[in-house]
Protein backbone atom coordinates (compact mmCIF):
# COMPACT_ATOMS: atom_id res chain seq x y z
CA UNK A 1 0.00 0.00 0.00
CA UNK A 2 3.02 2.38 0.95
CA UNK A 3 5.36 1.93 -2.15
CA UNK A 4 4.44 5.02 -4.05
CA UNK A 5 4.87 7.16 -1.05
CA UNK A 6 8.08 6.37 -0.22
CA UNK A 7 10.16 7.57 -3.22
CA UNK A 8 10.29 11.10 -2.34
CA UNK A 9 7.95 12.89 -4.33
CA UNK A 10 8.48 16.80 -4.34
CA UNK A 11 7.01 20.24 -5.42
CA UNK A 12 9.22 23.10 -6.16
CA UNK A 13 8.79 26.39 -4.59
CA UNK A 14 8.26 27.90 -8.60
CA UNK A 15 5.50 25.59 -8.87
CA UNK A 16 3.84 25.68 -5.86
CA UNK A 17 3.84 29.88 -6.07
CA UNK A 18 2.12 29.11 -9.15
CA UNK A 19 -0.65 26.68 -8.10
CA UNK A 20 -1.42 27.47 -4.92
CA UNK A 21 -3.62 30.46 -5.83
CA UNK A 22 -5.34 28.08 -8.39
CA UNK A 23 -6.63 25.53 -6.43
CA UNK A 24 -7.38 27.82 -3.10
CA UNK A 25 -9.64 29.85 -5.41
CA UNK A 26 -11.14 26.34 -6.63
CA UNK A 27 -11.36 25.22 -3.55
CA UNK A 28 -13.29 27.75 -2.09
CA UNK A 29 -15.85 27.69 -5.35
CA UNK A 30 -16.10 24.22 -4.79
CA UNK A 31 -17.01 24.58 -1.23
CA UNK A 32 -19.49 27.11 -1.96
CA UNK A 33 -21.29 24.99 -4.56
CA UNK A 34 -21.50 22.22 -1.74
CA UNK A 35 -23.06 24.19 0.87
CA UNK A 36 -25.59 26.13 -2.05
CA UNK A 37 -26.87 22.37 -3.14
CA UNK A 38 -26.50 20.81 0.04
CA UNK A 39 -26.81 17.40 -1.69
CA UNK A 40 -24.36 15.17 0.37
CA UNK A 41 -22.20 15.89 3.51
CA UNK A 42 -17.88 15.07 3.05
CA UNK A 43 -16.01 13.38 5.62
CA UNK A 44 -12.32 13.32 5.49
CA UNK A 45 -10.58 10.92 7.74
CA UNK A 46 -6.99 12.04 8.49
CA UNK A 47 -4.70 8.92 9.64
CA UNK A 48 -1.04 8.15 8.49
CA UNK A 49 2.70 7.88 10.19
CA UNK A 50 3.62 10.91 13.13
CA UNK A 51 5.20 13.59 12.19
CA UNK A 52 3.89 13.19 8.31
CA UNK A 53 2.35 17.14 8.07
CA UNK A 54 -1.44 15.73 8.93
CA UNK A 55 -2.29 18.50 11.43
CA UNK A 56 0.05 20.82 9.05
CA UNK A 57 -2.06 19.94 5.90
CA UNK A 58 -5.48 20.09 7.85
CA UNK A 59 -4.35 23.54 8.85
CA UNK A 60 -3.65 24.28 5.24
CA UNK A 61 -7.18 23.24 3.98
CA UNK A 62 -9.05 25.26 6.93
CA UNK A 63 -7.03 28.63 5.36
CA UNK A 64 -7.62 27.64 1.89
CA UNK A 65 -11.78 27.49 2.20
CA UNK A 66 -13.74 29.02 4.92
CA UNK A 67 -14.08 27.09 8.60
CA UNK A 68 -16.99 28.22 9.24
CA UNK A 69 -18.49 25.05 7.20
CA UNK A 70 -15.84 23.13 8.30
CA UNK A 71 -15.91 20.86 11.49
CA UNK A 72 -12.35 19.47 12.70
CA UNK A 73 -12.90 17.12 15.32
CA UNK A 74 -9.51 15.37 17.20
CA UNK A 75 -10.26 12.42 18.85
CA UNK A 76 -7.80 11.07 21.85
CA UNK A 77 -7.35 8.07 23.28
CA UNK A 78 -11.11 6.52 24.38
CA UNK A 79 -11.70 7.82 27.89
CA UNK A 80 -13.51 6.18 30.27
CA UNK A 81 -16.74 7.96 30.29
CA UNK A 82 -16.58 7.43 26.21
CA UNK A 83 -16.55 3.74 27.24
CA UNK A 84 -19.53 3.45 28.90
CA UNK A 85 -21.35 3.61 25.36
CA UNK A 86 -20.83 2.19 22.41
CA UNK A 87 -17.21 2.35 20.34
CA UNK A 88 -18.89 4.70 17.32
CA UNK A 89 -21.32 6.81 19.55
CA UNK A 90 -18.62 9.69 19.73
CA UNK A 91 -18.30 9.60 16.08
CA UNK A 92 -21.68 9.57 15.21
CA UNK A 93 -21.79 12.46 17.12
CA UNK A 94 -19.93 14.23 14.99
CA UNK A 95 -20.96 13.66 11.52
CA UNK A 96 -21.89 16.87 9.10
CA UNK A 97 -24.98 17.55 7.85
CA UNK A 98 -25.71 17.69 3.97
CA UNK A 99 -23.66 20.76 2.47
CA UNK A 100 -21.23 20.60 5.15
CA UNK A 101 -17.27 19.04 5.70
CA UNK A 102 -16.29 17.41 8.29
CA UNK A 103 -12.62 16.34 9.19
CA UNK A 104 -11.42 14.00 11.58
CA UNK A 105 -8.52 13.09 13.31
CA UNK A 106 -8.50 9.74 15.29
CA UNK A 107 -11.32 8.29 13.73
CA UNK A 108 -12.50 5.46 14.04
CA UNK A 109 -9.13 3.69 12.66
CA UNK A 110 -6.84 5.12 15.43
CA UNK A 111 -7.89 2.71 18.24
CA UNK A 112 -8.31 -0.86 16.13
CA UNK A 113 -4.67 -0.10 14.61
CA UNK A 114 -2.55 0.80 17.10
CA UNK A 115 -4.42 -1.79 20.13
CA UNK A 116 -3.50 -4.52 17.63
CA UNK A 117 -0.13 -3.06 16.69
CA UNK A 118 0.88 -2.62 20.30
CA UNK A 119 -0.53 -6.18 21.58
CA UNK A 120 -3.41 -4.92 23.52
CA UNK A 121 -5.61 -7.21 21.24
CA UNK A 122 -6.18 -10.53 19.68
CA UNK A 123 -5.97 -10.06 15.56
CA UNK A 124 -9.69 -11.82 15.68
CA UNK A 125 -11.03 -8.66 17.67
CA UNK A 126 -9.16 -6.93 14.99
CA UNK A 127 -10.44 -8.80 12.47
CA UNK A 128 -13.64 -7.80 13.53
CA UNK A 129 -13.63 -4.27 14.08
CA UNK A 130 -12.13 -3.79 10.36
CA UNK A 131 -15.55 -5.88 9.28
CA UNK A 132 -17.64 -3.38 11.34
CA UNK A 133 -15.95 -0.68 9.55
CA UNK A 134 -16.32 -1.62 6.38
CA UNK A 135 -19.86 -2.25 7.17
CA UNK A 136 -20.43 1.18 8.56
CA UNK A 137 -18.60 3.15 5.71
CA UNK A 138 -20.67 0.72 3.17
CA UNK A 139 -23.50 2.68 4.95
CA UNK A 140 -22.63 6.39 5.26
CA UNK A 141 -21.76 5.75 1.06
CA UNK A 142 -25.12 4.40 0.55
CA UNK A 143 -26.52 7.11 2.52
CA UNK A 144 -25.09 9.64 0.27
CA UNK A 145 -22.04 10.75 2.53
CA UNK A 146 -18.51 11.30 0.31
CA UNK A 147 -15.90 9.80 2.39
CA UNK A 148 -12.04 10.81 1.66
CA UNK A 149 -9.75 8.70 3.99
CA UNK A 150 -6.50 10.07 3.57
CA UNK A 151 -2.83 8.29 4.70
CA UNK A 152 0.12 10.68 5.24
CA UNK A 153 3.13 8.65 5.00
CA UNK A 154 6.71 8.64 6.11
CA UNK A 155 8.99 5.72 5.22
CA UNK A 156 10.95 4.52 8.38
CA UNK A 157 13.97 6.58 7.01
CA UNK A 158 12.38 9.57 6.76
CA UNK A 159 10.00 9.28 9.62
CA UNK A 160 13.71 9.50 12.29
CA UNK A 161 14.88 12.11 9.73
CA UNK A 162 11.69 14.15 10.52
CA UNK A 163 11.65 13.51 13.75
CA UNK A 164 15.57 14.60 14.40
CA UNK A 165 15.21 17.50 12.51
CA UNK A 166 12.42 18.48 15.08
CA UNK A 167 14.00 17.60 18.10
CA UNK A 168 17.43 19.98 16.83
CA UNK A 169 15.64 23.02 16.45
CA UNK A 170 14.56 24.90 19.92
CA UNK A 171 11.42 26.59 18.35
CA UNK A 172 10.17 22.74 17.35
CA UNK A 173 11.24 20.25 19.68
CA UNK A 174 7.80 20.67 21.49
CA UNK A 175 6.65 18.96 18.72
CA UNK A 176 8.14 15.72 19.19
CA UNK A 177 6.19 13.84 22.38
CA UNK A 178 7.00 10.65 24.07
CA UNK A 179 4.05 9.21 22.70
CA UNK A 180 5.63 9.81 18.96
CA UNK A 181 9.07 8.76 20.15
CA UNK A 182 7.28 5.77 21.59
CA UNK A 183 5.70 5.13 18.18
CA UNK A 184 8.34 5.64 16.07
CA UNK A 185 10.42 2.31 17.97
CA UNK A 186 7.30 0.04 16.90
CA UNK A 187 7.03 1.37 13.33
CA UNK A 188 7.13 -1.87 11.23
CA UNK A 189 4.70 -3.22 13.50
CA UNK A 190 2.47 -0.28 13.24
CA UNK A 191 3.21 -0.39 9.43
CA UNK A 192 2.31 -4.24 8.91
CA UNK A 193 -0.80 -3.72 11.11
CA UNK A 194 -1.90 -0.42 9.23
CA UNK A 195 -1.03 -1.84 5.78
CA UNK A 196 -3.64 -4.83 7.05
CA UNK A 197 -6.31 -2.23 7.85
CA UNK A 198 -5.98 -0.35 4.72
CA UNK A 199 -5.87 -3.49 2.13
CA UNK A 200 -9.17 -5.04 4.47
CA UNK A 201 -10.84 -1.26 4.25
CA UNK A 202 -10.29 0.39 0.69
CA UNK A 203 -13.77 -0.49 -0.54
CA UNK A 204 -14.74 0.66 -3.91
CA UNK A 205 -17.22 3.42 -2.23
CA UNK A 206 -14.23 4.92 0.19
CA UNK A 207 -10.32 3.88 -1.11
CA UNK A 208 -7.48 4.67 0.68
CA UNK A 209 -5.58 7.97 -0.72
CA UNK A 210 -2.18 7.44 0.46
CA UNK A 211 0.03 10.79 0.31
CA UNK A 212 3.76 10.91 0.89
CA UNK A 213 4.26 13.51 3.73
CA UNK A 214 7.89 14.37 3.32
CA UNK A 215 7.69 17.39 1.40
CA UNK A 216 5.14 19.94 2.56
CA UNK A 217 4.54 22.17 -0.83
CA UNK A 218 3.21 18.06 -2.23
CA UNK A 219 1.84 16.88 0.76
CA UNK A 220 -0.89 20.49 0.35
CA UNK A 221 -1.18 20.19 -3.19
CA UNK A 222 -1.73 16.74 -3.25
CA UNK A 223 -4.37 16.99 -0.14
CA UNK A 224 -6.29 19.76 -1.88
CA UNK A 225 -6.60 18.39 -5.32
CA UNK A 226 -7.94 15.14 -4.63
CA UNK A 227 -10.21 16.84 -2.23
CA UNK A 228 -11.36 19.67 -5.34
CA UNK A 229 -11.22 16.57 -7.68
CA UNK A 230 -13.47 14.21 -5.75
CA UNK A 231 -16.26 16.92 -4.58
CA UNK A 232 -16.56 18.37 -7.90
CA UNK A 233 -16.98 15.40 -10.17
CA UNK A 234 -19.53 14.00 -7.63
CA UNK A 235 -21.25 17.67 -7.87
CA UNK A 236 -21.16 17.32 -11.56
CA UNK A 237 -22.72 14.08 -11.32
CA UNK A 238 -26.94 13.69 -11.97
CA UNK A 239 -29.55 12.49 -9.28
CA UNK A 240 -28.91 8.80 -9.55
CA UNK A 241 -32.24 7.34 -11.10
CA UNK A 242 -34.11 5.48 -9.01
CA UNK A 243 -33.45 1.55 -9.02
CA UNK A 244 -36.09 -0.56 -10.83
CA UNK A 245 -38.59 -1.89 -8.51
CA UNK A 246 -39.07 -4.81 -7.24
CA UNK A 247 -35.86 -5.82 -6.82
CA UNK A 248 -37.23 -8.87 -5.09
CA UNK A 249 -40.93 -10.32 -5.22
CA UNK A 250 -42.96 -10.38 -2.12
CA UNK A 251 -43.02 -13.33 -0.21
CA UNK A 252 -46.89 -13.84 0.55
CA UNK A 253 -47.85 -16.86 1.91
CA UNK A 254 -50.27 -19.19 0.08
CA UNK A 255 -52.82 -19.57 2.28
CA UNK A 256 -52.58 -15.49 3.19
CA UNK A 257 -52.13 -16.22 7.02
CA UNK A 258 -50.02 -13.30 8.38
CA UNK A 259 -48.09 -13.43 11.57
CA UNK A 260 -49.97 -10.88 13.27
CA UNK A 261 -53.10 -12.44 12.14
CA UNK A 262 -52.14 -15.61 13.53
CA UNK A 263 -51.97 -13.99 17.48
CA UNK A 264 -54.24 -15.10 19.79
CA UNK A 265 -55.99 -11.71 20.86
CA UNK A 266 -58.43 -13.17 23.24
CA UNK A 267 -56.44 -13.65 26.06
CA UNK A 268 -57.29 -10.92 29.12
CA UNK A 269 -57.09 -10.34 32.66
CA UNK A 270 -59.78 -8.90 35.14
CA UNK A 271 -59.57 -5.62 36.80
CA UNK A 272 -58.45 -6.84 40.17
CA UNK A 273 -56.10 -9.20 38.24
CA UNK A 274 -54.53 -6.57 36.67
CA UNK A 275 -53.93 -4.27 39.79
CA UNK A 276 -52.47 -7.29 41.84
CA UNK A 277 -50.23 -8.28 39.52
CA UNK A 278 -49.47 -4.30 37.74
CA UNK A 279 -48.36 -3.82 41.21
CA UNK A 280 -46.11 -6.27 42.01
CA UNK A 281 -44.16 -6.67 38.46
CA UNK A 282 -43.82 -3.27 38.90
CA UNK A 283 -42.00 -4.00 42.14
CA UNK A 284 -40.30 -6.65 40.52
CA UNK A 285 -39.13 -3.48 37.83
CA UNK A 286 -38.20 -1.24 39.94
CA UNK A 287 -35.57 -3.99 42.37
CA UNK A 288 -34.13 -4.95 38.97
CA UNK A 289 -33.15 -1.45 37.95
CA UNK A 290 -31.52 -1.13 41.34
CA UNK A 291 -29.36 -4.23 40.65
CA UNK A 292 -25.83 -3.25 40.92
CA UNK A 293 -25.12 -5.55 37.97
CA UNK A 294 -26.97 -3.23 35.79
CA UNK A 295 -24.33 -0.52 35.85
CA UNK A 296 -22.67 -2.44 33.43
CA UNK A 297 -25.55 -2.52 31.04
CA UNK A 298 -27.71 -0.08 29.31
CA UNK A 299 -31.23 -0.56 28.21
CA UNK A 300 -32.86 0.00 25.49
CA UNK A 301 -36.53 -0.96 24.99
CA UNK A 302 -38.21 -0.56 21.46
CA UNK A 303 -42.14 0.00 21.01
CA UNK A 304 -43.50 -0.41 17.69
CA UNK A 305 -47.21 -0.96 16.83
CA UNK A 306 -50.23 0.09 14.92
CA UNK A 307 -51.82 3.18 16.34
CA UNK A 308 -53.94 2.85 18.90
CA UNK A 309 -52.40 0.13 20.15
CA UNK A 310 -51.31 1.07 23.38
CA UNK A 311 -47.71 2.41 23.46
CA UNK A 312 -47.75 5.39 25.10
CA UNK A 313 -50.25 4.12 27.69
CA UNK A 314 -47.74 0.71 28.53
CA UNK A 315 -44.67 3.21 28.34
CA UNK A 316 -46.14 4.92 31.03
CA UNK A 317 -47.13 1.86 33.50
CA UNK A 318 -43.18 0.98 32.74
CA UNK A 319 -41.56 4.38 34.36
CA UNK A 320 -44.28 4.44 37.04
CA UNK A 321 -41.75 1.61 38.26
CA UNK A 322 -38.15 3.42 37.39
CA UNK A 323 -36.07 6.33 38.53
CA UNK A 324 -36.67 9.14 36.46
CA UNK A 325 -32.79 9.76 36.72
CA UNK A 326 -32.23 6.03 35.46
CA UNK A 327 -34.30 6.76 31.89
CA UNK A 328 -35.20 8.69 29.19
CA UNK A 329 -38.60 8.58 26.82
CA UNK A 330 -37.85 9.46 23.26
CA UNK A 331 -41.10 9.68 20.64
CA UNK A 332 -39.75 9.63 17.38
CA UNK A 333 -42.16 11.06 14.53
CA UNK A 334 -41.03 12.20 11.06
CA UNK A 335 -37.18 13.13 10.45
CA UNK A 336 -36.84 17.61 10.76
CA UNK A 337 -35.12 18.77 7.78
CA UNK A 338 -31.80 18.87 10.14
CA UNK A 339 -32.47 14.96 11.07
CA UNK A 340 -32.98 14.62 7.09
CA UNK A 341 -29.31 16.05 6.12
CA UNK A 342 -27.49 13.59 8.15
CA UNK A 343 -27.33 9.61 7.53
CA UNK A 344 -30.76 7.72 8.53
CA UNK A 345 -29.65 6.11 12.44
CA UNK A 346 -27.78 9.05 13.43
CA UNK A 347 -30.38 10.35 15.34
CA UNK A 348 -31.02 7.18 17.18
CA UNK A 349 -27.39 7.11 17.70
CA UNK A 350 -28.19 10.57 19.86
CA UNK A 351 -30.13 8.89 22.51
CA UNK A 352 -28.09 5.52 22.87
CA UNK A 353 -27.72 5.34 26.84
CA UNK A 354 -24.41 4.96 28.63
CA UNK A 355 -24.08 2.07 30.92
CA UNK A 356 -26.27 1.72 33.77
CA UNK A 357 -29.24 3.80 31.93
CA UNK A 358 -31.99 3.19 29.62
CA UNK A 359 -33.97 4.46 26.75
CA UNK A 360 -37.31 3.80 25.94
CA UNK A 361 -38.69 4.49 22.40
CA UNK A 362 -41.80 5.12 21.24
CA UNK A 363 -41.09 3.96 17.73
CA UNK A 364 -37.77 3.44 16.25
CA UNK A 365 -35.42 3.10 13.39
CA UNK A 366 -37.68 0.41 12.24
CA UNK A 367 -39.87 3.53 10.58
CA UNK A 368 -37.32 2.75 7.47
CA UNK A 369 -39.35 -0.76 7.10
CA UNK A 370 -42.12 0.48 8.14
CA UNK A 371 -44.24 3.71 7.08
CA UNK A 372 -41.33 4.82 4.89
CA UNK A 373 -41.96 1.60 3.02
CA UNK A 374 -45.41 1.52 2.59
CA UNK A 375 -45.74 5.61 2.28
CA UNK A 376 -43.02 5.33 -0.49
CA UNK A 377 -40.94 8.23 1.47
CA UNK A 378 -37.79 6.28 0.30
CA UNK A 379 -37.02 3.66 -2.32
CA UNK A 380 -36.83 0.08 -2.16
CA UNK A 381 -33.50 -0.06 -2.46
CA UNK A 382 -33.45 1.79 0.65
CA UNK A 383 -35.54 -0.18 2.89
CA UNK A 384 -33.95 -3.43 1.45
CA UNK A 385 -30.32 -2.36 2.93
CA UNK A 386 -32.01 -1.41 6.10
CA UNK A 387 -32.52 -5.10 7.30
CA UNK A 388 -28.77 -5.51 7.24
CA UNK A 389 -27.99 -2.15 8.64
CA UNK A 390 -30.37 -1.97 11.73
CA UNK A 391 -29.47 -5.88 12.20
CA UNK A 392 -25.31 -4.68 12.36
CA UNK A 393 -26.61 -1.90 14.47
CA UNK A 394 -28.16 -3.40 17.03
CA UNK A 395 -25.43 -6.38 17.03
CA UNK A 396 -23.22 -3.49 17.55
CA UNK A 397 -24.86 -1.88 20.82
CA UNK A 398 -25.19 -5.82 22.45
CA UNK A 399 -21.58 -6.00 22.07
CA UNK A 400 -20.93 -2.83 23.91
CA UNK A 401 -23.45 -4.22 26.71
CA UNK A 402 -26.96 -2.71 25.74
CA UNK A 403 -30.04 -4.71 25.89
CA UNK A 404 -32.04 -4.32 23.31
CA UNK A 405 -35.80 -5.43 23.98
CA UNK A 406 -38.41 -4.91 21.23
CA UNK A 407 -42.18 -5.07 21.08
CA UNK A 408 -44.59 -5.08 18.67
CA UNK A 409 -47.91 -4.58 20.01
CA UNK A 410 -50.65 -5.99 17.83
CA UNK A 411 -54.02 -5.36 17.46
CA UNK A 412 -57.31 -6.38 15.18
CA UNK A 413 -58.42 -4.10 12.48
CA UNK A 414 -61.62 -4.18 14.65
CA UNK A 415 -59.92 -2.99 17.74
CA UNK A 416 -58.46 -0.71 16.39
CA UNK A 417 -61.70 1.34 14.90
CA UNK A 418 -63.00 0.91 18.01
CA UNK A 419 -60.39 3.10 19.75
CA UNK A 420 -60.09 5.72 17.01
CA UNK A 421 -63.78 5.91 17.11
CA UNK A 422 -63.48 6.69 21.21
CA UNK A 423 -60.94 9.16 20.92
CA UNK A 424 -62.97 10.85 18.16
CA UNK A 425 -65.99 11.23 20.80
CA UNK A 426 -64.21 11.99 23.40
CA UNK A 427 -62.92 15.31 23.97
CA UNK A 428 -59.90 14.90 26.55
CA UNK A 429 -58.73 11.97 23.94
CA UNK A 430 -58.99 13.66 20.69
CA UNK A 431 -55.81 14.69 20.25
CA UNK A 432 -54.47 11.55 20.01
CA UNK A 433 -56.26 10.71 16.63
CA UNK A 434 -55.23 12.59 13.72
CA UNK A 435 -56.36 12.39 9.77
CA UNK A 436 -52.84 10.44 9.03
CA UNK A 437 -53.76 7.46 11.63
CA UNK A 438 -57.40 6.99 9.66
CA UNK A 439 -54.83 7.32 6.26
CA UNK A 440 -52.85 4.34 7.68
CA UNK A 441 -55.79 2.35 8.17
CA UNK A 442 -56.88 2.23 4.80
CA UNK A 443 -53.44 0.65 3.70
CA UNK A 444 -53.72 -2.13 6.87
CA UNK A 445 -52.84 -4.95 4.20
CA UNK A 446 -49.54 -3.34 3.17
CA UNK A 447 -48.88 -2.55 6.58
CA UNK A 448 -49.23 -6.10 7.51
CA UNK A 449 -46.91 -7.28 5.17
CA UNK A 450 -44.49 -5.13 5.74
CA UNK A 451 -44.64 -5.71 9.56
CA UNK A 452 -44.03 -9.11 8.87
CA UNK A 453 -41.18 -8.98 6.56
CA UNK A 454 -39.68 -6.75 9.50
CA UNK A 455 -39.73 -9.55 12.51
CA UNK A 456 -38.55 -11.82 10.12
CA UNK A 457 -35.81 -10.25 8.77
CA UNK A 458 -34.42 -8.40 12.07
CA UNK A 459 -35.96 -11.10 14.92
CA UNK A 460 -32.27 -11.74 15.94
CA UNK A 461 -31.03 -13.80 18.97
CA UNK A 462 -29.47 -10.95 20.60
CA UNK A 463 -32.44 -8.61 19.80
CA UNK A 464 -36.15 -10.75 19.17
CA UNK A 465 -39.22 -9.64 18.40
CA UNK A 466 -41.61 -9.61 21.50
CA UNK A 467 -45.17 -9.90 19.61
CA UNK A 468 -47.67 -9.04 21.98
CA UNK A 469 -51.27 -9.61 21.35
CA UNK A 470 -52.68 -5.76 22.90
CA UNK A 471 -56.57 -6.27 22.07
CA UNK A 472 -57.11 -6.50 25.73
CA UNK A 473 -55.01 -3.57 27.32
CA UNK A 474 -54.75 -4.63 30.48
CA UNK A 475 -53.13 -8.21 29.85
CA UNK A 476 -50.33 -6.70 27.29
CA UNK A 477 -49.39 -3.96 29.70
CA UNK A 478 -48.82 -7.04 32.13
CA UNK A 479 -47.22 -9.00 29.22
CA UNK A 480 -44.97 -6.42 28.38
CA UNK A 481 -43.50 -6.38 31.88
CA UNK A 482 -43.03 -9.55 32.38
CA UNK A 483 -41.09 -10.31 29.21
CA UNK A 484 -38.77 -7.54 29.90
CA UNK A 485 -38.35 -8.39 33.82
CA UNK A 486 -37.25 -11.84 32.02
CA UNK A 487 -35.31 -10.32 29.75
CA UNK A 488 -33.39 -8.21 32.38
CA UNK A 489 -32.69 -11.04 34.44
CA UNK A 490 -31.40 -13.14 31.86
CA UNK A 491 -29.14 -10.08 30.89
CA UNK A 492 -27.99 -9.42 34.61
CA UNK A 493 -27.58 -13.50 35.17
CA UNK A 494 -25.41 -14.04 32.14
CA UNK A 495 -23.30 -11.43 33.82
CA UNK A 496 -22.75 -13.36 36.76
Amino acid sequence: MFESAEIGHRIDKKTWKAREPELRAALLEMQFRLLREARFAVVILVNGVDLAGRGETVNVLNEWMDPRHIRTEAFGPISEHERRHPEMFRFWQVLPSKGHVGILFGNWYTDPVSAHALGHETREHFVRRLERIRQFERMLAAEGVLLLKFWFHLSKKAAKARMKELQDSPKTAWRVTPQEEHNLKHYDEFIRVSDEALRKTSIGEAPWLVIEGSDPYYRYLTAGQLLLDSVNRRLDQPLAPPLPTPLVPETRPLDRLSLLAAQDYSRSATRKDYEDRLETLQGRLNGLSRDPRLQQLSLVVVFEGMDAAGKGSTIRRLTQALDARFYRVIPVAAPNENERAQPYLWRFWRYIPKLGHATLFDRSWYGRVLVERVERFCSEADWMRAYGEINEFEEELSDAGVLIVKFWLAITPEEQLRRFKERSETPHKNYKITDEDWRNRDKWPQYEQAIGDMIDRTSTQIAPWHVIASDNKHWSRLEVLETLCDRIEQALKARG
